[in-house]
């Protein structure tokens, strides 16, 4: 069979993030939703997205195709039921497709399906916040998933560990010299990953593949730390995509990073506002802050995105695409993708420009910037123009 995963309803809340990549490939736990849903069906897939995405994440159709919504996370009960589909069969909870079966080129008609609801439970994106607040439990679960039936590689004795049997490192992972507690949640270690010494760590954490916590590092559960990434100060409940940095001191918590992020040494982000008011977040879909219901939120980042030293970010703060933040002061909570500036104001930032730091940053990386990258970033310069007025 072949299973295609295309983004629903969500897609435009679920931005900035989705302006760089299918919501299939938005990291939660410890893998991304594509990789959970390959598991779990032990098959690869490919996309309906943007149209300007899909040269990279294209879509093959066959005769038959299995379409399934990707803001919703697997699990093996939902798994075997979308296994399961035949023609003419969807299933639904609430109201929303998760899953339904269609020929190439078919023209689906739900009115002549035979529709199942689901009443099992399960894990979905519909917001930014969603991503860190349930980050926890989409840990545990990929937790599960991987370390099924397999055994740890040796952990130095010359660490601490509480509940070790909760901790899991795979080939190629190190940690020296360092706490680490698993009593409130899993701790996870990707290949080749590396955890510096001095570290505190308290799950549910993961570092995947190749991504390193450096000396001192402070992380506390729900945390998640995507491939290649660099940490260290202070870190809580937060979502790093891939090649992202927040190498020093500093505290990020409630807070969600896109990939080619960099925090510089001593930036902030406040995650609770001082009247202990529900935090509001800019949403892309109404064009407007709206109730996330959280007390504690702090920082969305799109990809490319940067800050300079010592930056305070406000409580509920939503920064684009290829945003460079400095000088004194705290910013406004929402800023545009492509502006450059901080808290006494902003400017455009030119595409031109900001490739040239793309290209030296994932070079440092061993990664190429090429034509689908830039196209891809010109495109979400012209989508985003609108909200950039200056």
């Amino acid at each position: 069979m072949n299973y295609i995963l295309f983004d629903g309803t969500v897609r435009d809340s679920l931005l900035p993030f989705t302006f760089t990549r299918p919501v299939a490939d938005i990291r939660i736990g410890i893998l991304t939703i594509r990789e959970k849903w390959e598991k779990f069906l032990n098959t690869t897939t490919t996309t309906v997205t943007e149209d300007y995405l899909s040269e990279r994440y294209p879509m093959v159709e066959m005769d038959e195709n299995i379409l399934i919504n990707s803001s919703f996370l697997p699990n093996m009960e939902l798994a075997q039921l979308v296994e399961g589909l035949k023609e003419n069969e969807a299933i639904f909870q609430g109201g929303e497709i998760i899953a339904f079966y269609a020929k190439e080129s078919q023209d689906v008609d739900f009115s002549t399906y035979k529709c199942t609801d689901f009443k099992g439970e399960v894990l979905r994106i519909v917001n930014t916040w969603d991503i860190f607040s349930k980050n926890g439990e989409a840990l545990q679960a990929d937790f599960d998933l991987l370390t099924d039936g397999r055994k740890s590689a040796p952990i130095s004795s010359t660490n601490s560990l509480i509940n070790p049997e909760n901790i899991f490192l795979e080939e190629g992972a190190t940690v020296e010299y360092s706490i680490l507690n698993a009593n409130e949640g899993p701790i996870y270690l990707g290949k080749d990953s590396e955890v510096w010494e001095g570290s505190l760590i308290r799950g549910a954490f993961a570092l995947c593949n190749n991504a390193v916590v450096k000396m001192g590092g402070k992380m506390y559960g729900a945390t998640t730390v995507g491939p290649f990434g660099k940490v260290c100060g202070e870190i809580s409940n937060t979502v790093i995509f891939g090649y992202s940095s927040k190498g020093h001191e500093g505290y990020l918590g409630n807070a969600v990073l896109g990939e080619w992020c960099n925090i510089g040494a001593d930036s902030n982000n406040s995650n609770l506002k001082n009247n202990f008011a529900k935090v509001r977040l800019w949403n892309y879909d109404t064009e407007k802050f709206e109730q996330t219901g959280l007390q504690f939120c702090g920082l969305m980042m799109g990809d490319h995105s940067k800050t300079a030293i010592n930056t305070m970010l406000n409580t509920g703060t939503v920064i684009g695409v290829n945003c460079n933040i400095y000088v004194p002061g705290f910013p406004r909570n929402f800023v545009p993708s492509f502006s450059w500036g901080g808290a006494s104001g902003f400017s455009t930032y030119l595409p031109k420009k900001a490739f040239e730091a793309a290209k030296v940053m994932m070079a440092r990386r061993g990664v190429e910037f090429n034509e689908q990258d830039a196209k891809i970033l010109t495109h979400v310069f012209e989508l985003t123009q609108k909200w950039r007025h200056y």
